[in-house]
């Protein structure tokens, strides 16, 4: 059995010791270097070409995300990020993940335990190992524009789902989406409570689409984006108002993109156009048969570009979507779909 090589980048003397000791346990892994800071980290990744690399946030002479970025310019490989649960170690992981880590794993603290902590890198290197990295390419902010608020229905619910590897993917769609996008667009990504946060604000930062985490009573408005809050389920009322609720996991996850779909079709019927993107599993897929039911469109994020290809691969071998694309493509035909009414647009099944 070919092992997984994993680099330990950690300026903790005892946070090397025990993550590589617990790795170097594992019968389908092998630690092949520990580096002390991210100069030596990023030295290493070019020597050692390891499957994947655990990488600390903050770190002497250059951090987790100085390193990050050098990896993913001169040696793109999977990358689990070890954050802290702070706003701050939020802000920065979401950075990362939106730059091309994989995953993230929270150093022990009161409410975590260090075998815990260790048991969930485990399975986070083993499906980063499994990953397909690339370069994510800068954003250029387009020109934003205000629309005021409305208590009318939007036109049109631009609704993507979204997992491992999402924040990367979401910042690439997001980010071209145009000012005068005629829809609501509502994310529902799988991340723990703080985090999802973090990741509104870094999109709001650099989208034309003013972008926040959705709260109890908020409206869908044109023009804006709402992310669903980690920790809840999120449906919508007939007058398109957020409701959150703590209901049971679906599909092992909350909040879960089956949920907020079946409630949306409730709500806007076939004026909506689901988008699945990278993620673990199938969330998503019955959502998006129940949108193409009521006479709605469905996009799929393509294998080659997923950072994990299960979400998408879910809808696709279900025959449930109607264009299968790149993620670099996704935001044009977004546009290009909603110019056309459901009832006029051609259900055709592309890959690219």
């Amino acid at each position: 059995m070919k092992k997984i090589r994993v680099l330990v980048v950690d300026d903790s003397a005892f946070m090397r010791y025990t993550v590589s000791h617990h790795l170097s346990a594992q019968e389908d892994m092998e630690v092949v270097g520990l580096a002390s800071d991210g100069l030596e980290g990023v030295t290493m990744v070019e020597a050692l070409r390891p499957d994947v690399v655990t990488l600390d946030v903050e770190m002497p002479r250059l951090d987790g995300l100085g390193a990050l970025r050098q990896i993913m310019d001169k040696n793109p490989t999977p990358v689990v990020m070890m954050s802290s649960l702070t706003k701050e170690g939020a802000a920065v992981t979401v950075e990362a993940l939106t730059l091309g880590a994989v995953d993230f794993v929270t150093k022990p603290g009161q409410s975590t335990s260090v075998h815990q902590v260790l048991g969930e890198l485990c399975e986070k290197v083993r499906l980063a190992a499994r990953a397909r990295v690339r370069t994510m390419q800068p954003s250029s902010l387009l020109q934003r524009r205000l629309a005021p608020a409305s208590d009318r229905l939007p036109d049109n619910l631009v609704l993507i789902g979204s997992s491992t590897g999402g924040p990367g993917a979401l910042r690439e769609v997001v980010t071209r989406f145009p000012a005068d996008l005629n829809a609501a667009v509502l994310i529902v990504q799988h991340m723990p409570p703080n985090f999802t946060r973090s990741l509104a604000e870094r999109l709001d930062e650099l989208s034309a689409l003013p972008t926040k985490e959705a709260e109890q009573g908020d409206r869908l408005q044109t023009g804006q984006v709402l992310l669903a809050p980690g920790g809840y389920h999120l449906t919508l009322t007939r007058s398109g108002e957020v409701q959150l609720n703590k209901g049971p996991a679906v599909n092992g996850v909350r909040p879960a993109v089956d949920v907020t779909m079946m409630s949306a079709v409730g709500v806007f019927g076939s004026r909506i156009l689901a988008v699945i993107l990278t993620g673990m599993g199938h969330d998503g897929r019955d959502g998006v048969r129940a949108v193409k039911a009521a006479g709605g469109r469905a996009i799929a994020q393509d294998e080659a570009t997923c950072i994990v290809y299960g979400m998408p691969r879910s809808v696709v071998e279900a025959g449930l979507a109607d264009k299968v694309l790149p993620l670099e493509a996704i935001a044009g035909e977004v546009v290009s779909m909603l110019s056309q009414p459901a009832s006029k647009q051609q259900p055709v099944r592309q890959t690219a």
